[in-house]
């Protein structure tokens, strides 16, 4: 599968820490030949500080990082090439943002129970969010509406299963300037 079949598009990979956002985008990322970008490493150090403090960032905190997100994403598709990024992305209002970058914005919500995540989340290493702030992101997490373009996607099956089950949906719903 390459860009070909899909159209040159940004895909968000988001969900709670944990749940497969850097690595689903990654592979995602290379089988449709797009760039790749996480979000993380867009925080400001500042942010990084905080989570790593284990303090939950607040809206306010997380404007200026989302807005890095969504020029990022313009300015990758403004120079003809698609893009994967992997963003937490949990509340509806954060995608709007990314949205006001890119209207066509397709996610993927990786989806998961809080017993698989936090197991995930306590297994890695070098990660500068910790595990107290598990349960933070799943009290503001907000799954996609379904006037939002994407796909919800359960991240107990193995890797190659939900990154064929992203492609199935990219390609199922093409992009809009693709349409005939």
């Amino acid at each position: 599968m390459n860009a070909l079949a899909t159209g040159t598009r940004a895909v968000v990979v988001l969900g709670v820490s944990g749940s497969g956002k850097s690595t689903v985008g990654r592979s995602l990322a290379e089988r449709l030949a797009y760039d790749f970008r996480d979000a993380d490493d867009l925080h400001s150090p500042a942010n990084i500080e905080k989570m790593r403090s284990g303090l939950p960032l607040t809206d306010e905190d997380r404007m200026p990082w989302l807005n890095t997100v969504g020029q990022t994403i313009r300015e990758t598709l403004a120079h003809g090439r698609g893009i994967v990024m992997a963003c937490s992305a949990l509340k509806r209002s954060y995608r709007d943002v990314l949205r006001e970058y890119d209207p066509a914005l397709f996610c993927v919500f990786l989806d998961g129970s809080h017993e698989l995540i936090m197991s995930r989340v306590v297994a890695r290493e070098g990660s500068f969010m910790p595990p107290s702030l598990l349960s933070s992101q799943f009290s503001i997490l907000e799954p996609l509406a379904p006037d939002e373009t994407g796909v919800r996607i359960e991240v107990s099956h193995a890797l190659n299963d939900t990154i064929d089950a992203a492609l199935a949906a990219l390609v199922a719903r093409p992009h809009p300037e693709k349409e005939s």
